[in-house]
């Protein structure tokens, strides 16, 4: 059992990651100006509510804590949300106080949360990627303030990485578009819209390149690579997504409709195949997200869903060619 220090601990995102890692065994210290009723903190977490951005508060409270490891969190968590010039000033000042304080302290790990944001996606004036899926390996290209901050984040931790060497372990991550429990059952998500209306609606996803992930999928990550931190490099990102797209078609062919000029890079994303690869989270640190919008949305889903037809038409049919042989057009790749 380890003592985490989690920041933002009152949030859509804090409060699963919270409660998960309370469920996994350890000791969570929940920070947050805003601190949940008590009837909703679970067994085995504690609370504080404080202004980490207030001079030596997140030091102080680190060190009268004393963690064995630090989650940072909190931010101004959706673009546009307040003036640009605050959302950069707040969320660069959090995470480089959080992340010093923690370093002072001599936290052995250290963790902070991106966003997928970093790469640019969005930008009016257009945005097209190397290649899909995306990936560690994508080039960042924020083009406002809330994805600059966060690619700021990232850099923070490796920043002090590069300047500790191995006595402290730093990590990033970068959710994608986070659903928390109560929104698989009509809560409106960050953006104002159900799920349920979203799938129905693929111009609502499509912004957001149709990524998303179980709040409680993130948590089970986070406990993942604390329990990791010390066997893989030092200062690393990582998408953390669902398996699948929240789309009940194919994204190669509704990726076309809203991003132009895609389709030649986006043929491979067939079935319920995401945009954002996982691959490096699963590799590393042997992760797997367990839940997807087909078995937690509550009422299931009753539309079309040609995605997952799709892909069960193509493990038939890859089921029926003899062990070594490919259909014809088709790449033989190396599990």
């Amino acid at each position: 059992m380890s003592r985490i220090f989690v920041t933002g601990g009152s949030g859509r995102l804090g409060r699963s990651v919270v409660a998960g890692l309370a469920e996994a065994g350890h000791m969570v210290i929940s920070v947050d100006r805003d601190a949940i009723p008590a009837e909703q903190l679970p067994a085995g977490a504690e609370q504080y509510a404080a202004d980490l951005l207030a001079p030596g508060e997140a030091e102080r409270l680190i060190r009268e804590t004393a963690p064995d490891a630090v989650i940072h969190l909190a931010a101004i968590a959706v673009p546009f949300s307040a003036p640009e010039d605050v959302i950069f000033s707040t969320n660069t000042r959090l995470a480089y106080a959080v992340v010093s304080a923690a370093t002072d302290a001599g936290v052995p790990r250290i963790v902070t949360a991106s966003s997928p944001t970093a790469l640019g996606y969005g930008s009016p004036a257009g945005w097209l990627p190397p290649s899909f899926p995306l990936d560690e390996q994508t080039p960042p290209k924020p083009w406002n303030a809330y994805a600059l901050s966060k690619l700021i984040a990232e850099q923070t931790v490796q920043m002090f990485a590069a300047a500790q060497g191995n006595k402290i372990r730093y990590a990033a991550f970068r959710p994608c578009y986070v659903i928390s429990p109560e929104e698989w059952e009509g809560a409106l998500t960050q953006q104002g819209h159900t799920v349920r209306e979203r799938l129905q609606n693929p111009a609502l996803s499509a912004p957001a390149l149709f990524n998303y992930v179980d709040a409680r999928d993130v948590a089970d990550f986070l406990d993942v690579l604390l329990d990791k931190m010390d066997a893989i490099p030092n200062g690393e990102v990582f998408f953390v997504g669902a398996k699948d797209a929240l789309a009940t078609a194919p994204l190669a062919g509704l990726f076309p409709r809203f991003l132009p000029g895609s389709g030649p890079l986006t043929e491979n994303l067939t079935g319920t195949r995401p945009a954002f690869s996982i691959d490096k989270a699963r590799e590393l640190l042997g992760w797997e997200p367990k839940r997807t919008w087909r078995t937690e949305l509550t009422p299931p889903f009753e539309g079309e869903d040609t995605a997952a037809e799709e892909e069960t038409e193509q493990a038939a049919l890859n089921d029926e060619i003899p062990s070594g042989l490919v259909p014809a057009g088709a790449t033989k790749e190396t599990p």
